[in-house]
């Protein structure tokens, strides 16, 4: 009799922990771990417990104090966790002495952050930049346990008089990198003829915070097959598509979604990828408006355009979502101040949204709401545009690309 194989993939059961500092309230520390527990949803791991701890500054040599570090080992060992994430970047030390108290692996929010974009990576040039990011996150954290890296390059004649592994392990990295760096430079290189010969065209770029809707609207706008998923950095490959409205033509582009605390190095390897927003000639900020903390990443978004130096391109601002926005109800005699949380879309509109100078939309991609609204004001600003750029030239609507 042939028994029942269980062929489920078994989740990694993963404990998160976040420090609340003097500036957050725990309200705030709430919010950063429920996006920390869908980064692990994300990554294929489920969240069981979470541990806060209220800190001026983290402990330089294990984050947490000894006290909640031991209460941490506690329930780790009686729950058979897996991995304990840190929703704050953690240096070598730090996940060494972690690592000998709770005895189980340990991430923090970059290491997992760079993991997914491993696991989302599906063209080459895209593999190729997560694994410059991963190697200039782990050159600062190498311990001996990456003594298999010598490996890659054969072990007899490798290592030099009196060279320890630790050392070893170094120059192979440093050698990688440079590798992936000059082979991201030609790439860079070709995709930059490549904007260079689309022409007098207009180019928009999706912009904003992960998992915000890009990707669909991109599809209805475009027409096309672009991969859309309810989890966090579905896109990483820049996908660009000619769009036509009232026999206007455009390039738009669908860029990789930013988001709190995003890696330096991820910044830096996907400088083409970014290149496509840095020279959009009109930016359509995506924002979804059901999100409970949606002003902090407008505001995430915004820093994170001027760090890339596109902070003062003409923008379009997107509130999408709006068939998932929710608010309860408040009764005209209740004192009650207005919140977020309270507020209808319309009293939104008049209040929060009221305070932006780029024109502004609330639309539902998946719904078409308020479609036919957000053709007509992107064909609006790209004709501005076009005439402004180029007041002399043939109109563009035969352009071929």
């Amino acid at each position: 009799m042939q028994k029942n194989i269980d062929t489920a993939i078994k989740k990694e059961k993963v404990v998160l922990v976040g420090v609340i500092s003097g500036k957050d309230g725990e309200s705030r520390i709430n919010e950063y771990l429920d996006e920390l527990a869908f980064l692990v949803e994300t990554a294929g791991g489920e969240t069981i417990a979470r541990f806060t701890q209220k800190l001026d500054k983290p402990e330089p040599g294990t984050f947490i104090g000894s006290g909640k570090l031991s209460e941490v080992a506690d329930f780790v060992k009686a729950a058979g966790v897996d991995i304990v994430v840190f929703d704050d970047e953690l240096n070598g030390s730090q996940i060494r002495n972690i690592e000998k108290t709770l005895d189980c692996r340990i991430l923090d929010r970059n290491n997992l952050i760079l993991d997914i974009f491993a696991r989302r990576a599906r063209t080459s040039y895209a593999k190729t930049q997560v694994e410059l990011a991963q190697y200039e996150y782990l050159l600062p954290r190498l311990t001996r346990m990456w003594t298999h890296l010598e490996r890659q390059r054969g072990g007899i004649g490798l290592r030099g008089p009196g060279e320890t592994e630790i050392e070893t392990d170094r120059r192979i990295i440093r050698d990688r990198i440079s590798i992936l760096k000059k082979k991201l430079e030609q790439i860079d290189k070709q995709m930059a003829t490549q904007r260079k010969s689309r022409g007098k065209i207009i180019r928009v770029a999706l912009v904003g915070y992960t998992n915000v809707g890009k990707s669909t609207i991109m599809n209805q706008l475009s027409k096309s097959d672009v991969f859309a998923e309810n989890k966090l950095f579905a896109t990483l490959d820049t996908t660009v598509r000619k769009v036509v409205i009232t026999d206007l033509p455009f390039l738009l582009s669908d860029t990789v979604g930013f988001i709190r605390k995003l890696p330096h190095s991820l910044v830096e390897s996907f400088k083409s990828t970014l290149d496509e927003v840095r020279e959009a000639d009109l930016l359509l900020h995506v924002v979804d408006i059901s999100h409970a903390d949606f002003e902090e990443q407008i505001h995430v978004v915004n820093q994170t355009l001027a760090e890339i130096g596109a902070a003062d391109k003409p923008t379009i601002m997107i509130f999408n979502k709006i068939d998932a926005y929710q608010w309860v109800h408040k009764e005209e005699d209740d004192l009650t101040p207005l919140t977020k949380e309270n507020t209808t879309l319309e009293e939104l509109k008049r209040t929060w949204m009221a305070g932006y100078s780029q024109p502004s939309i609330f639309i539902s991609a998946l719904n078409k709401e308020n479609w036919d609204e957000l053709r007509e004001l992107l064909h609006q600003k790209v004709r501005e545009i076009h005439i402004t750029r180029y007041p002399f030239t043939e109109s563009p609507f035969n352009t071929e690309i």
